[in-house]
């Protein structure tokens, strides 16, 4: 039986992928085989020694000591591409929301009611002071072209919009596939200069804070619009506020706003609403779910952000998995331990990941119990795991 922890509701779709005679979900519970986790910080936890995985039902893990889960043998899993629509039509609206002065619009609009009978006339005479400008036939720059930033570029796409993007983490193979409606750019700058748009969706991390910062913007175009559906960090807040002040900005649409955005009407806020539709939570509870399942009874990984991605379907007998170190030799010494054993391996396969590298073992016979405590003892071994 396994137990999963959770800190925040998940849709009961996510919680109907698992079977009730092999699990147990909870919020209560000291020994969790795994996490469930939507936004709440988790860089406090002490780590139970059960602990083996962290899913977060969404793409961001910054809330996640990630390093640390590392160096404890605990892997930590997103859902990516699950609320990347809902994060999609956000940014779209909030885009054309901003350019078109929806917001101090609408505001003005409510503010005559208890007045005139029939405020159509009024409404009439005060509507210039609120025309904005349509983005068919301007150019966007899609910082980030991943499973949130790729739709984006295909709905501005098809919206009219010239399609700049920059992403040097982008496989070539995903590039060539998104070349048709996207224009790829190796240096940041030539988005800035060319972009009337500019869209952040990366994620906030050490080498991203900050992404957008002053001097960022004086890269960019006068009067360009900035959209951010990505994480507050990744855009120095100070800097937008001074660049809308001074007119190089001219509109800031975020889901992260701070309190000297607030109130502003070239300030388009909303409430972290990026992935919150019920469409959203149900894709992402069941990939996450499902990941969780595949780890806990079978060692397979899928969308780790800090394991390799390793699976494939096991032998008949016995399983072991192994995360260790990543140096010359290490292979060897495992495949050592196991032919001491006894043992013949039916199928091995080894992925890295940086510092740290996934091996699994499968074989068509039991495992003795101390080849167990022989590997663990191997320099650099951080957990071994054995699979009935």
């Amino acid at each position: 039986m396994f137990t999963i922890q959770t800190y925040n509701k998940i849709s009961d779709a996510g919680r109907r992928a698992f079977d009730e005679t092999k699990y147990t979900i909870t919020e209560d519970t000291k020994n969790p085989d795994a996490i469930i986790v939507h936004s709440t910080p988790l860089h406090d936890l002490e780590f139970a020694p059960s602990l083996r995985a962290i899913v977060r039902v969404g793409a961001g893990v910054n809330t996640i000591p990630v390093d640390r889960c590392t160096k404890a043998g605990i892997a930590v899993f997103n859902t990516p591409g699950g609320n990347a629509n809902a994060v999609k039509e956000l940014t779209i609206a909030a885009m054309i929301m901003s350019c078109r002065n929806v917001q101090p619009a609408s505001e003005w609009v409510n503010s005559l009611r208890g007045g005139e009978s029939d405020p159509g006339k009024t409404v009439e005479k005060g509507k210039e002071v609120y025309r904005g400008t349509e983005i068919m036939g301007k150019t966007i720059g899609i910082i980030g072209v991943g499973a949130i930033g790729s739709r984006v570029a295909k709905a501005c796409y098809d919206l009219g919009m010239t399609v700049i993007g920059y992403d040097p983490y982008l496989p070539s193979h995903r590039k060539d596939e998104l070349k048709q409606y996207v224009n790829f750019v190796s240096d940041v700058k030539e988005l800035y200069a060319d972009a009337d748009f500019v869209s952040i969706h990366i994620p906030q991390n050490e080498a991203n804070m900050n992404f957008i910062d002053a001097g960022a913007i004086a890269a960019m175009k006068d009067g360009v619009y900035i959209v951010n559906y990505a994480r507050g960090g990744v855009v120095d807040n100070d800097a937008i506020v001074a660049a809308l002040d001074s007119g190089k900005v001219k509109g800031f649409a975020t889901d992260f706003p701070t309190a000297n955005e607030l109130g502003r009407k070239d300030v388009v806020c909303t409430p972290h609403l990026g992935a919150g539709t019920p469409q959203a939570d149900e894709n992402c509870a069941i990939m996450a779910s499902v990941q969780i399942k595949d780890y806990l009874e079978d060692g397979n990984i899928k969308n780790s952000v800090n394991f390799p991605d390793v699976s494939f379907a096991r032998a008949f007998g016995d399983r072991i998995t192994l995360f260790h170190n990543n140096r010359v030799g290490m292979l060897g010494e495992i495949t050592e331990k196991v032919t001491a054993a006894g043992l013949n391996i039916e199928n091995l396969i080894n992925k890295a990941r940086g510092d740290y590298a996934y091996t699994i073992l499968d074989f068509n016979v039991k495992v003795p119990a101390d080849l167990i405590g022989d590997l663990e003892k191997i320099d650099g071994m951080v957990k071994v795991r054995l699979f009935k």
